[in-house]
């Protein structure tokens, strides 16, 4: 069995990336992210079956999340000692056994401790990735490699809502989890077989993590990845409500939209990881400023069914490739602390997250739809400005 040891670092110990471990992290990816988001699409029947209010099932994503921000900054300094091999293994078990306790749930408190189990893997293994991946590929296939992870991501999110409501219709929402399981056995199996050992590097404290902020080329990076992360969530967690209402799609048109918004971030994925081996500045502040762009357009677009579907069309190219250029650029900046940096990093997008989804829907409801928008490309030309003064300078 391979060993990457801790000063393989950004460097990566082999010439020829092992794509087959890369690819096996993209399966993970692309549960987590298809487990976080899956009770959106269920949310009726799971409050029928519970007996609870649909507003309390979609506490389930608030649980996922505050759990990830908790796991991020303290969970690997738990498991520090461990083989990084191992600690993947352990969140993707985590992962699996979250889905077996939702789907056999007999209570809203077991629910929710199902859905814990959700955030505390969210939080501990994307915290580690951008580490992981650095040990794993040669330093030029990086970019690519972060894409290829991504790529799950982008793939649960074209497929999790909408699968997850047709399965839930077929077969109940109990048995929709249940099918994840045997998909994170198989997660367990691949990675057994293709990861190489890993040996813990230092554990990072929250001290440590917090004090990576006295850097400030890294300070005024993670200021300008928050401000992107609530600048695209202030927009794109509402386009739902907007599309139903402004551009007043049908359902099947709507389908349709939201599809091809997910392939563009697909076809964005492909292209990213050519793109920042020579350009990571310039992708770093090009990208908000274009997204900018298509949210003010959008304003006056809205009422135009095929103008509004290209415009979704390209925000999903440019805003789904953006987790890859900010851990790009982790990599270029702290390439000796990313674990650190990774923690720390996750921690504040999960928080964007809420932050984007909180001042949106207060804008969207007090002020009107167009406000959030407004506020979107306000953020987004803030990180642009601030990109602007945390590009790598090589």
């Amino acid at each position: 069995m391979t060993e990457l040891t801790v000063e393989d670092g950004f460097k990566g110990l082999h010439q020829r990336t092992p794509w087959s471990a890369v690819t096996c992290l993209s399966l993970l990816t692309f549960l987590l992210v298809s487990l976080e988001f899956m009770p959106v699409s269920l949310l009726t029947p799971i409050a029928q079956d519970l007996s609870i209010t649909e507003g309390q099932a979609g506490l389930a994503i608030a649980v996922s999340g505050f759990f990830a921000v908790v796991t991020s900054l303290f969970g690997n300094r738990v498991l520090g000692q461990l083989d990084r091999k191992t600690v993947v293994l352990f969140y993707t078990s985590i992962l699996t056994l979250s889905s077996l306790t939702v789907a056999l749930a007999p209570s809203y408190l077991t629910f929710l401790a199902g859905r814990a189990m959700v955030g505390m893997a969210i939080g501990g293994f994307w915290s580690l990735s951008t580490a992981i991946l650095a040990r794993l590929a040669s330093g030029p296939d990086l970019p690519r490699a972060i894409a290829l992870l991504q790529g799950g991501t982008a793939m649960a999110i074209v497929a999790a809502a909408p699968l997850g409501s047709f399965l839930g219709s077929l077969i109940g929402w109990r048995n929709t989890f249940l099918v994840t399981v045997p998909i994170g056995l198989a997660a367990l199996v691949w990675q057994k077989a293709a990861l190489p050992n890993m040996p813990s590097a230092k554990a990072a404290s929250v001290g440590t993590m917090f004090g990576l902020l006295r850097n400030r080329t890294f300070a005024i990076g993670m200021a300008a990845t928050a401000l992107t992360f609530i600048g695209m969530n202030s927009l794109s967690i509402y386009l739902r409500p907007f599309l139903d209402h402004v551009t007043r799609l049908d359902i099947n048109t709507l389908s349709m939209v939201l599809l091809g918004l997910g392939a563009g971030g697909l076809a964005g994925l492909f292209a990213i990881g050519f793109v920042l081996r020579r350009h990571l500045g310039v992708a770093l502040v090009g990208m908000p400023v274009v997204l900018a762009v298509i949210a003010l357009l959008l304003i006056a677009a809205g009422p135009f069914q095929w103008l509004t579907a290209a415009l979704l069309v390209l925000w999903g190219i440019v805003s789904t490739p953006v987790p890859v250029a900010w851990n790009t650029w982790m990599a270029r900046i702290i390439p000796d602390d990313l674990e650190a940096g990774g923690g720390l990093q996750v921690a504040l997008i999960q928080l964007a997250i809420a932050g984007g989804a909180s001042a949106g829907g207060v804008l969207f409801d007090t002020a009107g739809w167009w406000s959030a928008f407004v506020l979107s490309a306000i953020l987004l030309v803030g990180s642009a400005v601030l990109a602007a003064l945390a590009r790598p300078r090589n």
